[in-house]
């Protein structure tokens, strides 16, 4: 398949590109900017949001895969909502073309606060800007596809282990902190438990999912299980030799973070056995 994939160059993109060309796909890869995508993909340095006729522009691909978002780590940023129009007038182009399948990256924080493990039914309640826009295109692009007999997907994203150089997680934080040559992290006390994925895997498990059309739908790109911040951190911090402490209790927990939650891992899993 011809896949476009959006917001290429970024955190998410670089990866899922990647693993993408190495499935046997075809990759048409746009951005911004293109510095950090893999050579085989058709690469195009541009502006989503001024392009015409953007299936035309990128010659016809077979699937979107939306991952472009601006400030994605800062969930409070007013860009969520600024930006929310321009994605739907994006998507919607793509609905009304010969596409044949609309995939977009979404966020466990399209659910707010809840306890337990998500499947595609659990009601959302977002509480934060990022998620308030996040479930409002996930709700769009499932309008968009029903009304244009679209296949519709929707990743639902979890925390992401990995790539720290380029992201903006508290892993990411830790290992900038570390180039600094800093000995102490300023921390929670940890004992929120979250479905964390290492990076590698988060990206081949999208890349897989948009890869086939038997499983569809809202999608949980997750591990599966619970695990408490404090035990993966300092985990991270054994995997990659980072001679830094923790600083417990530094700060408050988010009070938008929920004690204990994770990802139904059901159709991630069916879609990986079916792939191998």
């Amino acid at each position: 398949m011809k896949i476009l994939v959006t917001g290429a160059n970024g955190y998410l993109g670089q990866g899922i590109v990647k693993h993408i060309l190495d499935n046997g796909n075809q990759v048409v890869a746009a951005d911004f900017t293109i510095d950090n995508v893999d050579e085989r993909a058709d690469r195009r340095a541009c502006n989503l949001f001024e392009i015409d006729n953007p299936y035309e522009f990128f010659g016809k691909p077979d699937v979107l895969l939306h991952l472009a978002w601006r400030d994605g780590f800062v969930h409070y940023s007013d860009a969520h909502i600024e930006d929310l129009p321009k994605h739907y007038e994006f998507i919607k182009t793509f609905a009304e073309s010969n596409v044949k399948k609309l995939a977009v990256m979404g966020s466990m924080h399209e659910i707010g606060f809840f306890e337990g493990s998500i499947n595609e039914d659990t009601p959302c309640n977002p509480t934060t800007p990022y998620g308030i826009a996040k479930n409002a295109l996930r709700q769009l692009t499932e309008m968009l596809c029903k009304q244009k007999e679209k296949e519709y997907m929707w990743l639902r994203g979890y925390y992401i282990v990995g790539n720290s150089q380029y992201g903006s997680s508290i892993f990411s934080k830790i290992t900038a902190a570390v180039r600094e040559g800093k000995k102490e992290f300023p921390f929670t006390m940890g004992q929120n438990q979250f479905d964390f994925v290492d990076y590698e895997v988060f990206c081949e498990q999208v890349a897989r999912a948009v890869g086939q059309d038997k499983i569809l739908g809202v999608i949980n790109i997750s591990s599966g299980q619970p695990e408490k911040l404090a035990d993966r951190v300092e985990r991270f911090i054994k995997e990659n030799d980072y001679d830094i402490n923790l600083k417990y209790g530094a700060f408050p927990d988010r009070p938008y973070d929920s004690k204990a939650v994770w990802g139904d891992g059901k159709k991630i899993q069916s879609i990986m056995s079916i792939c191998e």
